[in-house]
């Protein structure tokens, strides 16, 4: 599976950048001082700031013994990056996905979000949000989204890329550890603050930014509080084009989309016959001798064995972007040799979304019954792709949508660490997370034309796809007679009013204690039990007029009346990628008709219920409860004159899993509740040595496993069918994703200042999960035969998620930070860090779950090669850098529908960069930019098997976010 790449505009941006900013910062160096003679003597280097996080970093790795990296806070409350996953992102083995031009989810040595796990102050969270649709969507995963928190609550960063025992059990790809401020981090009173206003110039808005933190200590030192709060706003516009996917004009149904074609330009037309009797005939392949459905040959089998896009589409979205955080702590040492740290922490982050599409909605249909589309002036290029045409009898659709977005997250946890004389000692951690993610208004509204002649699409750039929307009743999409509003399927798909609102909640409850003996000088046993709790409830209503599992998402008869009288009205004009249209005015058709009522009024009915055929997926329950224990042996010495640490140790944990689902069936729906246990035995090593003092090896050995999400493994989710015997389902039975992890490096601290590691990492990991269908008894996967009048030994096709083999993963990283203080003049103010990550790891994929062969390609979010590099100077008065970040194109999921093999993401290469100036000991400006290059979000859909489609960079989606400005003052006392 291939992805774009372009080096080329890579290296002239890294020129043209860097350049820039660093000349920034050297001009008012050289404003401040000038270079000093050659004979002068070389001043001392100050270290502050960054460069002062940088160093406190390599000496939290230097004395480690596990393999982490670590990013800390550059000053009180002051953060190295805006957003956590952007300060993420320069660790080797990181890579970011962006949302909306700002860091959301990471990937971590070629593992996606959902192998690896984030701590909040010692305890395990997630935090999730929604995104747009190509983004994902609503995230009912167990990747953790970075872009909830503003990165000023915190003051380090840990990834721990080994295991130890003593580490929570969870992870294949990293344990991310987030610590917020706590008052004894600070020597008395301290106050910080920053006010600054954003601009982005997509959307062209300005909008605030701010901080502030307090914290004071008390009784001599005794007694500490602290508050931190954290503000902003920010309007994100992202515009471009989607095709949602891409699909054979057969391969939905066996009637076929297209009904003719012509070779003459639109002058004549020649039928295509459809096929109608069998499956077989979906290929409409040359070997058809019925004559009820004859051979297709020529052209005809040519245009219909071809992909053409299922709805191309402009779309433009507007979020509107506010967040909030808020963390406190109290510390207390009553006693000698008892510290007790209450933290909490809240937050709540809002993305209100407009979005606006017009679109060709019946390439996506079977339209059996309705009129087919004719084509003409088509381009089909050599991997089956019809990237350019024209047609007539095309239905068009002009949509609006609207979602509501918010995440709470609240955190409170009680932490007592207490030494029992000199060598023995506890810590007790008691705590819960709890992370709702609210959409309590998703509604889609659209408009109509029906048979339109002239459309015409051109893909043959795929970033900038070119659409004509041709004309209906003489007008254009930019006026009101185009357009209908139609609750009738007799000339197309009628309109939507569709209510969608929707609520994950996650929820973490942790009790913890751990032990520590020094049984020598050189050794420490560590033991430790622990109990955690994961409620996961997946919520999702839906508009249905009739009966509780018929669909009915059409317009009410009263609205089409009202609306039909006076389009104009009831619509707005906007305009997408220079082309201008109508859609419906979505606040006026609210206030108006009050559609979110969730009642029955003159204008319709508005209830929704969660039980409908649409909804009941998203409706799923899950407990997970996790006990385990861990017994470790903290070793150091030193072999033939070689200092050397480490650590032996193994964690048992017992997982008990709760699930309840809802599945379908044609007589109604039935509840389904099942329980299941297993257990994990998970051995670890880790092993430091010192060949010479400035040089660490270290080598690490575990097991490891990552729980599969609760939505693959809870009953329902899908249909039953008695009659068919079929069931579609999740799977309770599923199993982890295990492996065994070999990790070594080789680390140099040429100085305080400078380190230079080289790592290797190897994964063996044991079974992936992919759809599959098999043959089996519904007692096997949760469910009760009785409930569907079956008799226990009743055999069903069953499409569900299952283990299948998984594969080696294997890479090394190199990475040197380091400042140029031996320089002459300005230039030794300077300094920078460079990394690269090279991992290879692949799958054989089923990419149907009827398959019987496999496709070998990358694991899901691995970018092959990935790198940044941040370029600083840092004097005692100005500070910039600039930060480079490159990623390989990945593969995001499989079998996203239409017969495609896969969605993925191209390359990405993004810079942010940021120049402060301390005007006083007291006060700090501050100007910051993200994704200065403008990057797209580029979005590909790839085939390999369907009827001879080889296309492997199809337009999946394509839009820009713009750029975003910050400039403003930060004050500390």
């Amino acid at each position: 599976m291939k992805t774009k790449s372009n080096h080329s505009r890579t290296a002239s941006a890294i020129a043209r950048y860097g350049v820039s900013v660093l000349a920034l910062a050297a001009t008012g160096a050289m404003a401040q001082e000038a270079a000093p003679a050659a004979t002068d003597e070389v001043e001392t280097v100050v270290v502050t700031g960054f460069r002062n996080s940088l160093q406190t970093a390599i000496n939290e790795k230097k004395r480690s013994t596990d393999m982490v990296d670590v990013i800390k806070a550059e000053d009180i409350g002051q953060f190295p990056d805006l957003n956590l996953a952007e300060s993420l992102q320069r660790i080797p083995g990181v890579s970011i996905d962006r949302d909306g031009g700002e860091g959301k989810q990471i990937t971590v040595r070629g593992l996606n979000s959902e192998f690896s796990r984030t701590r909040i102050n010692g305890l395990e969270a997630l935090a999730t949000t929604g995104s747009k649709d190509s983004s994902g969507g609503t995230n009912r995963g167990r990747g953790f989204d970075f872009n909830v928190f503003a990165a000023d609550l915190f003051n380090s960063l840990t990834v721990r890329k080994s295991m130890s025992a003593e580490v929570d059990e969870g992870s294949l790809g990293a344990t991310v550890d987030l610590q917020t401020a706590r008052p004894f981090d600070y020597k008395g009173f301290t106050m910080a603050s920053s006010l600054q206003f954003g601009y982005n110039d997509k959307s062209g808005k300005t909008e605030p930014r701010g901080t502030f933190m307090i914290s004071n200590r008390w009784a001599d030192g005794k007694l500490g509080a602290l508050l931190s709060v954290a503000y902003g706003e920010r309007t994100v516009v992202e515009e471009g084009a989607n095709t949602t996917r891409w699909e054979n004009a057969y391969s939905a149904s066996n009637v076929g989309r297209f009904e003719s074609f012509s070779t003459d330009g639109g002058n004549t037309f020649t039928a295509i016959a459809p096929c109608t009797a069998n499956v077989t005939n979906r290929n409409c392949n040359t070997t058809e001798t019925s004559t009820q459905n004859p051979a297709l040959t020529g052209e005809a089998q040519k245009i219909s064995r071809a992909l053409h896009p299922r709805i191309p589409r402009y779309n433009h979205f507007e979020t509107q972007q506010k967040r909030l955080g808020v963390t406190g702590a109290f510390q207390m040492r009553p006693f000698e040799g008892t510290l007790i740290s209450l933290d909490g922490m809240y937050a709540k982050f809002g993305a209100n979304r407009d979005e606006w599409e017009i679109e060709a909605i019946s390439f996506s249909r079977n339209n059996q019954g309705l009129p087919r589309t004719d084509i003409y002036n088509y381009t089909i290029d050599d991997k089956g792709t019809i990237t350019k045409a024209s047609f007539n009898d095309v239905d068009i659709r002009s949509e609006h949508r609207f979602d509501e977005l918010t995440t709470t997250f609240t955190q409170g946890n009680l932490t007592w660490d207490q030494n029992w004389g000199e060598r023995f000692s506890t810590k007790l951690m008691i705590g819960s997370s709890k992370s709702v993610q609210d959409t309590p208004e998703q509604t889609t509204f659209t408009l109509e034309s029906y048979n339109v002649d002239g459309y015409s699409y051109d893909f043959t750039d795929m970033t900038a796809p070119k659409f004509n929307y041709g004309s209906n009743n003489g007008c254009t999409p930019d006026q009101a007679c185009y357009w209908t509003y139609s609750s009738s399927t007799a000339s197309g798909d009628a309109s939507l009013i569709r209510l969608r609102p929707q609520q994950v909640t996650n929820k973490f409850t942790t009790t913890r204690l751990d032990a520590k003996f020094d049984l020598t000088d050189t050794v420490t046993i560590k033991a430790g039990v622990s109990t955690k709790k994961y409620n996961f409830n997946s919520i999702e209503f839906g508009r249905y007029t009739s009966s509780p599992l018929t669909r009915d998402e059409n317009a009410a008869g009263a609205i089409v009346t009202e609306i039909n009288s006076n389009i104009a009205k009831y619509s707005q004009t906007v305009s997408v990628a220079g082309n201008t249209y109508l859609i419906p005015n979505l606040d006026l058709i609210r206030s108006t008709f009050n559609y979110d009522c969730n009642c029955t009024n003159s204008w319709g009915t508005f209830t929704t219920n969660s039980t409908n055929s649409s909804s009941r997926t998203n409706n799923r329950v899950a407990s997970e409860t996790d006990n385990g224990w861990f017994l470790q042996a903290d070793f150091s010495g030193e072999i033939a004159g070689l200092p050397y640490r480490g650590n032996i140790g193994t964690r048992q944990v017992e997982t008990n899993l709760v699930a309840t689902g809802v599945v379908g069936t044609a007589s109604g729906f039935t509840v389904t509740t099942v329980e299941r246990s297993y257990k994990d035995d998970l051995p670890s090593f880790n092993l430091m040595i010192q060949p010479v003092p400035s040089v660490y090896l270290r080598f690490a050995a575990a097991k490891t496993m990552a729980r599969p999400t609760l939505l693959s493994i809870i009953p329902g989710g899908g249909s039953v069918s008695t009659t068919a015997k079929t069931i579609t389902t999740g799977n309770p039975a599923l199993d982890p994703v295990r492996a065994n992890t070999l990790d070594f490096s080789a680390e140099w601290y040429v100085d305080k200042d400078t380190l230079f590691t080289v790592a290797l990492f190897k994964k063996d990991i044991k079974s992936y999960i992919q759809q599959r269908q098999t043959s089996g008894k519904l007692s096997d996967y949760g469910y009760d035969p009785a409930d569907f009048n079956e008799a226990a030994d009743a055999v069903y096709t069953i499409t569900t998620p299952v283990n299948t083999p998984g594969g080696e993963l294997k890479g090394y990283e190199i990475s040197l930070q380091k400042p140029f203080h031996f320089l002459p003049g300005f230039l030794r103010h300077t300094g920078g860090i460079i990394n690269y990550t090279n991992v290879e790891s692949q799958i054989d994929y089923y990419t149907s779950a009827t398959a019987t062969t496999t496709t070998r390609a990358n694991l899901l979010g691995l970018s092959p090669k990935a790198w940044n590099v941040t370029a600083y100077y840092e004097d005692d008065k100005l500070s910039g850098r600039i930060a480079f970040a490159y990623r390989d194109g990945y593969l995001s999921q499989l079998n996203p529908g239409s017969s495609a093999d896969f969605w993925g993401k191209n390359e990405t290469f993004n810079i942010d960069a940021q120049v402060t100036y301390q005007i006083n000991k007291n006060l700090t400006f501050i100007l910051e930019g993200i994704n200065l290059t403008n990057e797209a979000d580029d979005r590909f859909i790839a085939y390999n098997t369907v009827q001879g489609n080889t296309a492997q960079d199809l337009l999946y989606d394509y839009s820009k976010s713009g750029r975003q400005y910050y400039l403003g003052v930060r004050y500390k006392y």
